[in-house]
């Protein structure tokens, strides 16, 4: 069989994408127990950046199913305008926004996900470009994120982001070890909560 491949998206991976998004959505690990809703989380952090950033949506492909994806935007205040004007409409009724204080895990993504200005933390404004990159496990620690990674590292330097932005949960210490070696540094964000803010440059 063909060693697997960075491709662009395209449609008929949703499925795919979605489902890595779950099984890699709980710090790294298996999120399918914890949420009841099981398209909250992808149409929080995935699909969103497929429907309105599809050049800066890569797969990693082996033998025909993506296995693994970085996704992006070259400019965080547009995708979130975009976010707002174009993406809520299409999935906020299927995921309602909590009535009071959020209590459950798919009332707190819920949450997440009608606010998208949430994304707008004046720190890191110099750096534009954001990302998330996931991969099943089988597949971590192979290289394979590191392909992806540059990979969404030019096509961003092409469409004229000078910098990257990611948010993770401080927890995660695993992506962070990766995240350190593919050369971000920590950003300060006054009270970040459970996160960490990482940037680095698209070129360096």
């Amino acid at each position: 069989m063909p060693a697997p491949a960075v491709r662009l998206y395209r449609p008929e991976d949703r499925d795919a994408v979605f489902d890595i998004c779950m099984r890699t959505g709980e710090q790294g690990g298996d999120a399918r127990d914890v949420y009841r809703d099981h398209d909250l989380l992808p149409n929080t952090f995935a699909a969103p950046y497929t429907e309105l950033e599809p050049d800066l949506a890569f797969v990693l492909d082996d033998d025909g199913r993506a296995v693994g994806y970085v996704l992006g935007t070259s400019d965080t205040v547009r995708f979130v305008r975009d976010f707002r004007e174009r993406w809520l409409p299409v999935v906020g009724a299927r995921h309602p926004k909590p009535a009071g204080e959020p209590t459950t895990p798919d009332e707190m993504i819920a949450a997440l996900l009608h606010a998208p200005e949430r994304m707008l933390v004046p720190e890191v404004a110099d750096y534009p470009a954001h990302l998330h990159i996931d991969l099943l496990p089988d597949y971590q620690g192979r290289g394979w994120g590191r392909v992806l990674m540059n990979t969404l590292f030019a096509a961003l330097d092409k469409a004229g982001a000078a910098r990257v932005h990611l948010t993770m949960v401080t927890a995660n210490t695993a992506a962070r070890a990766f995240y350190d070696r593919m050369g971000f540094h920590e950003i300060a964000v006054p009270d970040p909560g459970p996160v960490t803010y990482l940037g680095r440059s698209t070129t360096d």
